[in-house]
């Protein structure tokens, strides 16, 4: 029983707890590191609204993990402002984004549908030249493409690069980065 408690045992054992414990904690960085956490994103809001004069936004809020999708009413030859806003409970975290703009990138796929995507003008415009996709113009030229259209929207954190033109049915690709972020939204005619 003495070898069992001797200093060096204790020195082993606690060595391998400590390493044990930081590959446990180490899933995606440090809260520090990531502006933004995943853990920390509750809704993400579509204001949407037609691009016409006195036009209202309808919001259509998409709450991560609660299940259920919001549908979006679209129009074929129709377009769209739509602001996207990120959540943390109560909390609106958009700024948050904003001004960590070099670190995120929206990418808007509409696999069952033909939109196409322009980012407008706004404060989200990071170093490379590319807007993060927080204010967007849907111009509608098919909302049903074929059955079941719908939206994913995925917010990528730290990406290497980013492209803003269509790639496939998706706007925006990145290379590298992790989901912050990702919402789904039905889409109808």
């Amino acid at each position: 029983m003495k070898n069992l408690f001797n200093t060096k045992n204790i020195i082993k054992l606690l060595a391998f707890l400590f390493i044990t414990m930081t590959v446990v904690s180490c899933q995606r960085g440090s809260a520090e590191e990531d502006d933004l956490p995943q853990e920390e994103l509750t809704n993400i809001l579509l204001l949407v609204k037609e691009d016409t004069p006195g036009a209202i936004a309808i919001e259509y809020n998409y709450s991560i993990g609660a299940g259920g999708i919001p549908t979006i009413p679209l129009t074929n030859g129709k377009s769209y402002i739509v602001n996207t806003r990120f959540y943390n409970g109560n909390d609106d975290v958009t700024q948050e984004i904003i001004e960590a703009k070099d670190e995120h990138f929206l990418i808007f796929d509409f696999p069952k549908s033909n939109i196409n995507i322009t980012r407008l003008d706004g404060n989200d415009l990071r170093n490379d030249g590319k807007r993060v996709g927080l204010r967007t113009k849907w111009e509608v030229v098919n909302v049903v493409n074929s059955p079941s259209p719908f939206l994913k929207l995925d917010l990528i954190h730290s990406p290497q690069s980013v492209n803003d033109a269509q790639s496939g049915t998706a706007w925006g690709s990145v290379v590298g980065g992790e989901t912050d972020a990702e919402a789904t939204f039905n889409l109808t005619n």
